[in-house]
């Protein structure tokens, strides 16, 4: 490849590259302009749904087992909806609960990340095997099921396919505010990194 024809390659990469950081830019202001902000006391409902400030609000990205479902463990009974609530409701404590909602459900609950003190209380209630991956989260649950923690030391079925079996509402997997963004962002450092193996 001739040196004119690479910087060539080289500018149109880097236009390309300007022109997708930009529109990652707006995209993440539009998703950031219509988050609403909530905090105060809370009230635990379930394992993935709080009362805030009158609201009601579904921790997005996740879910977990309903209140009344039944897992096992040590070929026992295990009440692991109840179990989620009390471990969402402890890793609560006494802290300032703060949310961050991107929209709302289809059931009028907000969607929302909600962190008590410095936790992030969707991916704690993963990571400690609370609750599954339900659009986002997937790391979290990697390592929980690793490690055999929570729902991942017995058998369970899934939050969704119990509802289903048992009159519960039907819900699909979040998609995570901002996905546009990440998108991009992730888009503008692989070009990065092929712009530094170029150069």
């Amino acid at each position: 490849m001739t040196m004119k024809r690479l910087a060539s390659v080289i500018r149109d990469l880097l236009l390309t590259a300007t022109i997708l950081l930009f529109l990652g830019l707006v995209v993440t202001r539009l998703d950031t302009a219509g988050q609403e902000m909530v905090s105060g006391p809370v009230k635990v409902i379930d394992g993935d749904t709080l009362v805030l400030d009158g609201k009601r609000i579904r921790l997005v990205g996740i879910d977990a087992p309903e209140l009344r479902q039944v897992c096992q463990r040590d070929n026992q009974p295990w009440p692991c909806g109840k179990g989620a609530k009390d471990h969402l409701a402890a890793l609560i404590g006494d802290a300032k609960t703060t949310c961050e909602a991107g929209g709302s459900d289809r059931y009028g609950r907000l969607l929302a990340v909600c962190s008590s003190g410095s936790r992030d209380l969707n991916a704690a209630m993963v990571g400690a095997g609370y609750a599954i991956a339900f659009g986002d989260y997937e790391a979290e649950q990697d390592a929980a099921r690793e490690k055999r923690l929570g729902l991942w030391s017995g058998t369970f079925d899934a939050p969704r396919t119990w509802r289903q079996t048992h009159g519960g509402m039907d819900e699909v997997p979040h998609i995570p505010d901002g996905w546009l963004g990440t998108a991009m962002s992730r888009l503008g450092a692989w070009l990065k990194t092929l712009l530094s193996r170029l150069g």
